[in-house]
Order: C-alpha cells, then sequence, then structure tokens
C-alpha cells in the first residue's frame, strides 16, 4: 500500500473490512447465498434482470416470463429486479407473479427515476405488491443527491431495504459520494468480466457503508459472448465446477467476496436455469480469477 494508507483504507484495515467479508457465502441446499450486511438476511447469489427482455406486456413475454420466473423459484433463486423506466417489465412480472403466487417466494426489487410518489404508487401498483423488498434510485448521478425520500417510504414500511444505481462510468464519483453520505442499503453497478472499472471506483465505497452489491450487465451487455463464440470453455474452468460460459462469467463476479448477486436478464428459461448453476459448486479464488481475466485478454 505504500508508504501511507490513506483514510478509507486505514479505516477498512482498523474494523477488519478488508480480512473478513460480514456477507461471507454460505449454501443452502447447494446454491450459495449471501448475506446483505445491514440485516444479515440470506438471498441467492443469482437473480434475474429484466430490461428488455420483458417490455411488452403482451402473450407471448408474459408466457416467457412465466418459464423464466418459474425456472429461478425452482433453481433456488428468489431475486428479480425491475424498474419503472423498463416499459411494461414491471407490469409483466406483476402478473406474471401474482398468477403463479409466486410473491412471497421472491425478493422483489424495482427502481425510480426519481423520489417520486405518483411513480412509486404505479411501481406498486403495477408489481401487484404493496410492500417491495428492495427500492433503488435509478442512475444516480448527483453528488448531492439526498436519498431522505426513500428513508422515509423505508421507515413506513413500503420497502424494506433502500438503494442506488448505476451503469455509467461518468457517474461513479457521484455514486461513490452518496455512497458515503447516505449509506444505503444496496448498490447496483455494472461489472463484468471485461468491464472490471467498479473494484475499484465502488466497491471499496460499498464495503465502507456495507452496501449490498448487485452487479448489473454481469455479461457486458452481450460481448463476452460475442468475444467466445464458437470457443470451447477451458478445460481448467471444472476447477470452479463452471460447466457454460455463463456460468464461467458470472462466477468470476461471485468470485468478488464484496458481491451480493449477479442479475443477468434472459428470457429464455433453459438459460435462466443454466445461470443458476453458477451459484453451485465452487468458485474461484483471486489466483484463478487472474487467470480469467487474463484468458479474456487473449481473445
Amino acid at each position: 500500500m505504500g508508504q501511507a494508507l490513506n483514510r478509507r483504507a486505514f479505516t477498512m484495515l482498523a474494523t477488519g473490512a478488508m480480512l473478513a467479508p460480514a456477507w461471507a457465502q454460505q449454501k443452502e441446499g447447494g446454491f450459495i447465498t449471501n448475506v446483505i450486511p445491514q440485516s444479515g438476511e440470506r438471498i441467492p447469489a443469482v437473480g434475474l434482470g429484466t430490461a428488455v427482455n420483458f417490455n411488452t406486456a403482451d402473450a407471448e413475454t408474459e408466457r416467457k416470463a412465466s418459464e423464466v420466473v418459474a425456472a429461478l423459484v425452482a433453481g433456488g433463486g428468489r431475486l428479480i429486479d425491475t424498474a419503472s423506466s423498463y416499459r411494461d417489465a414491471e407490469r409483466v412480472i406483476g402478473n406474471v407473479v401474482a398468477s403463479a403466487g409466486l410473491r412471497d417466494k421472491l425478493f422483489i426489487a424495482t427502481k425510480l427515476q426519481s423520489p417520486n410518489a405518483d411513480e412509486l404508487r404505479l411501481s406498486r401498483e403495477r408489481l401487484k405488491t404493496d410492500k417491495l423488498d428492495l427500492l433503488q434510485l435509478h442512475n444516480v448521478r448527483n453528488p448531492e443527491q439526498s436519498l431522505a425520500e426513500f428513508k422515509a417510504w423505508q421507515k413506513d414500511g413500503i420497502c424494506r431495504y433502500i438503494g442506488i444505481t448505476s451503469t455509467s462510468h461518468a457517474a461513479f464519483p457521484a455514486v461513490e459520494a452518496v455512497l458515503l453520505r447516505e449509506k444505503p442499503d444496496f448498490l447496483q453497478v455494472d461489472y463484468s468480466l471485461d468491464d472490471r472499472e467498479a473494484e475499484t471506483r465502488l466497491m471499496p465505497a460499498a464495503a465502507e457503508v456495507k452496501a449490498a452489491v448487485l452487479t448489473a450487465l454481469p455479461f457486458g451487455r452481450g460481448r463476452l459472448f460475442r468475444a467466445v463464440r464458437d470457443k470451447p470453455l477451458p478445460d481448467w474452468a471444472k476447477e470452479f465446477d463452471a460447466t457454460s460460459w455463463a456460468q464461467f462469467f458470472l462466477k468470476f463476479l461471485l468470485g468478488d467476496e464484496r458481491v451480493t448477486a449477479v442479475i443477468p436478464g434472459t428470457a429464455d428459461a433453459r438459460h435462466m436455469a443454466d445461470n443458476l448453476g453458477a451459484a453451485r459448486g465452487r468458485l474461484p479464488d483471486a489466483e484463478m480469477r487472474k487467470r480469467m481475466v487474463a484468458l479474456l485478454d487473449t481473445l
């Protein structure tokens, strides 16, 4: 660390945050779960993102969503992440969950574009739920952003947890400022094998305030699959029980102990089942994660 420690590094060393994360992984029925640091509650390490795939409220979209959500629950998952800005995704998820009677089996997270009570009311109506598990402020850009309204809604029992999100590297300084000042329960950020800026820009701040971390865009907007098209999975992937490229990419993220859950999006139940396999078996250690990065650099 050089001749001197900065304030954050010193604080983390003094409190043990760099030694043993409070959200250490454990397996329940063979499925990896991680702790939400602010409460001690455990959630499965692989969930479902809904951007793009479920944006249209028609019969075919709801059929696919129903199959994917059923695969999520059958495979040991619980977390579904959506947003008020994803066109009809909240409505699709709300219809599917209500029709199947699955609300009590799921951890429902959504996002608002602003701390707007009308937007919140519409989200709850579309999702057909009075109480949200996680309510997030979407795409934070202002370093002075207050979460006072979100904290009030949490106190009133409208949501159990609050969080902030970003998929813009230009906004990372603002996100860090809000994280450190407002101390939300969750941070959702883009993080993938080929997009690792969050490792150094936001993960330390999330660890400092004990925020759970959800990784958006864990496949790098499809870039990773394009890079490995027609390429065989390396034999050494067996050392951390990856049986597909999707699991390879997701296990890389779950090997980072600061990550609470990955939320890849899909409209294919088979892909959902395959993604869930990333939360089973062994995970890559620090040295193996370096090997994974090195492999990507050759592609």
